[in-house]
């Protein structure tokens, strides 16, 4: 018998149908209709995971989270929902809850969620709180521990393409599991891989099946620096743009926490050079200690010539000297952009906008601010191979088109 789950909900039809897609697969299943019998049930039974619906007559699913939050704080609590929104979520997941999962459910998805809130369980319970101790390779080279986060959390903001109103729940997951992204509108996972990029028009889009997911640079950027090798991101189409920079993500990073985990990750080290060329721009990638990155911009007057370079070491550098740095825009392509239907989210709060005059909306962070955003977005790229790479890139003019690119030279070189 698989671990016992605890089902809420006052639909019936609901109430029978995961109760029954459960039992099926082997779980022990107990059924309470209103908060008040989920709370008894919850007292007696013991179970080991509750699915628990939000919109109830008697006592509401939040109010029943908080009563099991001050009886176990450590019995997983997936809430379930037809028409919650994202701030809806971000109270349930800040009361405690391990996960969110719109109506209607699938059974994928559902056993994909309990099997991660059950492993939670047991890493908050002691059983997985190993420390670390590197993995060494054949010939004694150590791996790089995976991490995840401490816990779940929730942002809510605009996408900086479709302009929509869109939230970004993540949920730690176990070793070995990779960044994967889910659609919740589309119920669709893709993973955070080189091989299912779909566009690389203005920003990087994943897609699969049809399904596309928009503008990951800014946050695979931030997941890169703090070394997250695990993790579930479910998005309602983009990862939504905050103020145009990755600011947001490493304070939200900052506040859940990074655990590290009981299993390692080889590192890839580029063993020669590569080059993409696309007319004058170009992207070099050498052998190198470190991840370090260079990149050179020439733009029009009177911004000019900038350059900026910048070794990765961990969360503390990229903070301050990288993630602050927001997405730029020219006014002369804002029109275009409209007219394919992005850029809808774009505003004067998230985007550097400039004509020939310069910057014509906001102060900037740094005197070089546009090149190192674009090395926040080249971070960014490279961990779509889903591992730490040592290498020395150096770029001039280059965008995720050229970026992509000599990734897929390196992975099939490497044969990943």
């Amino acid at each position: 018998m698989k671990a016992k789950v605890l089902i809420v909900d006052d639909e019936e039809a609901v109430l029978q149908a995961l109760a029954g897609a459960l039992k099926d697969e082997g779980f022990e299943v107990i059924v309470a209709r209103n908060g008040k019998e989920a709370l008894r049930l919850f007292e007696v039974e013991g179970p080991d995971v509750v699915l628990l619906d939000i919109w109830m007559p008697d006592m509401d699913g939040l109010e029943v989270l908080g009563e099991i939050r001050r009886l176990d704080a450590n019995c997983p609590v997936v809430m379930i929902s037809g028409h919650a929104s994202v701030a809806t979520a971000v109270k349930a997941l800040k009361l405690g809850a391990n996960d969110f999962l719109e109506k209607p459910l699938s059974i994928e998805a559902l056993l994909a969620t309990i099997e991660s809130a059950l492993w939670g369980k047991e890493v908050r319970g002691g059983s997985k709180n190993l420390p670390f101790v590197p993995f060494k390779t054949a010939e004694g080279e150590a791996f790089v521990p995976q991490r995840t986060l401490a816990r779940s959390a929730v942002l809510y903001g605009t996408g900086l393409h479709l302009g929509h109103k869109t939230g970004m729940i993540l949920i730690p997951q176990p070793p070995n599991t990779g960044i994967l992204f889910y659609d919740l509108a589309e119920d669709t996972v893709i993973p955070g891989l080189l091989d299912f990029v779909a566009s690389t028009d203005f920003a990087t889009s994943l897609g699969k099946n049809g399904v596309q997911i928009r503008t990951i640079e800014h946050l695979m950027a931030t997941l890169h620096a703090y070394g997250i090798t695990n993790l579930l991101i479910k998005v309602h189409g983009e990862v939504p743009v905050m103020d145009g920079s990755a600011l947001e993500f490493c304070r939200l990073l900052d506040e859940v926490g990074v655990k590290e985990q009981d299993a390692g990750l080889e590192e890839i080290r580029v063993e020669k050079r590569y080059e993409v060329r696309n007319g004058e721009r170009y992207i070099t990638v050498e052998p190198s200690e470190h991840f370090e990155v260079e990149f050179v911009g020439n733009y029009p007057g009177p911004i000019g010539v900038q350059s900026f370079k910048f070794v990765l070491k961990g969360p503390e550098d990229f903070k301050e000297q990288v993630a602050p740095a927001r997405t730029f825009a020219f006014l002369k392509d804002i029109e275009k952009l409209s007219k394919i239907g992005l850029a809808g989210g774009g505003h004067l709060h998230n985007v550097v906008l400039l004509d020939e005059r310069g910057v014509i909306n906001t102060e900037l962070r740094f005197p070089d601010e546009l090149v190192r955003h674009k090395v926040l977005d080249l971070i960014g790229d490279f961990y779509l191979l889903n591992r730490p790479v040592k290498a020395r890139v150096k770029a001039y003019m280059t965008g995720h088109r050229e970026n992509i690119a000599v990734l897929r030279a390196i992975k099939k070189d490497l044969g990943l």
